[in-house]
């Protein structure tokens, strides 16, 4: 009943126990079978984020249609949890040690979260969609710096030079300091000083976009473009600055990062960088499979392509200066719907 290969029961006998179990209607008990194999068949994908951000994470559900893809083709069942950044308990420890899930995939990893330090030397299977430098996780992203440093990048290609910033999430999150970190790369690499008065950082969801960008233009000099490196926290942005009376991207242009479905419907269509996130949901799981099975050992890691998406909120009606645009081939550079693509 448990499909053990090499046990030794004839292809006839076999057939029959199985016939007469569905006619019964008879399934192995799913606990039982755990406790025998001591396997759960579980995976669960955890995020941190406190639970009123919950309804705000636009790509959650890309990134499970991924991994479901996944769990359905390998007999796996998927858990998902959100733990509250605000708490101090160790949910992700008790869902691993009491053998609940035989493995973990963790979303938007903090750079101080100790429960992942301690399943690293647990040596659990885990693996991030994110990256936490110091650990032999594994792990799956997209180069965070590199994509923000190409956002700012053509900002400053269409004339900017005030620039302003506003993270995705609070600097604990990796991925808003690698997002910052490209920012600030990409204005020192054209002799463009880093001012800490025009940056700020978000919280995941539209309000916070709201607020920095009303703070940033209480200063005195305002600047010309902001990068946003969340399309959910941008959309906030977008708006504190139509409410200012300003245009955009006449008076300041706007740069996003993650490119949700409602980036192509806000005013303006909004600039933003695109990665495949179904994609990530989709290697994440396979990665953890291998690993549960042997078959992969940590630390393995993986960097997708990301391309910018070019749209009314950043366009100047100039094309991209040469330094910018692809090159070797234009195949990777294509036109759709108002907006340029850059590979």
């Amino acid at each position: 009943m448990n499909d053990v290969v090499d046990a030794k029961i004839s292809k006839v006998t076999r057939a029959r126990v199985l016939k007469a179990a569905r006619a019964l209607g008879y399934f192995p008990n799913a606990s039982g079978k755990a406790l025998a194999q001591r396997k759960t068949e579980n995976i669960a994908l955890v995020y941190t984020r406190s639970y009123h951000h919950i309804a705000c994470h636009s790509i959650l559900l890309r990134l499970i249609d991924g991994l479901m893809q996944v769990a359905h083709e390998r007999n796996l069942r998927l858990m998902i949890d959100a733990v509250d950044e605000g708490t101090s308990g160790n949910n992700i420890l008790k869902l691993a040690r009491a053998n609940h899930i035989d493995g973990l995939i963790m979303l938007e990893p903090r750079n101080d979260d100790q429960q992942l330090l301690a399943l690293a030397r647990d040596r659990f299977p885990v693996v991030l969609i994110g990256t936490l430098p110091g650990t032999d996780l594994c792990s799956i992203d997209i180069d965070n710096m590199k994509a923000a440093h190409g956002a700012v990048e053509h900002l400053i290609a269409a004339g900017h030079s005030r620039i302003g910033c506003i993270t995705n999430a609070p600097p604990q999150f990796t991925a808003a300091t690698a997002r910052l970190a490209g920012y600030h790369q990409a204005l020192q690499s054209h002799g463009i000083p880093y001012l800490p008065s025009l940056v700020r950082f978000g919280h995941f969801n539209p309000e916070s976009g709201y607020t920095a960008m009303h703070s940033m233009l209480r200063e005195k000099e305002l600047p010309t473009a902001v990068f946003v490196a969340s399309d959910t926290v941008a959309i906030g942005s977008l708006r504190a600055i139509a409410e200012r009376g300003l245009r955009i991207p006449q008076d300041i242009a706007v740069f996003g990062f993650d490119d949700i479905v409602d980036s192509l419907y806000t005013s303006p269509p909004l600039s933003t960088v695109r990665f495949n996130v179904e994609g990530h949901g989709r290697r994440s799981a396979e990665i953890l499979y291998d690993l549960m099975n042997g078959n992969l050992r940590a630390p393995h890691h993986e960097t997708t392509p990301f391309q910018l998406v070019l749209r009314a909120s950043s366009s100047t009606g100039r094309r991209l200066p040469r330094f910018h645009r692809p090159q070797a081939s234009s195949s990777n550079w294509k036109k759709r719907q108002s907006e340029e693509v850059y590979s």
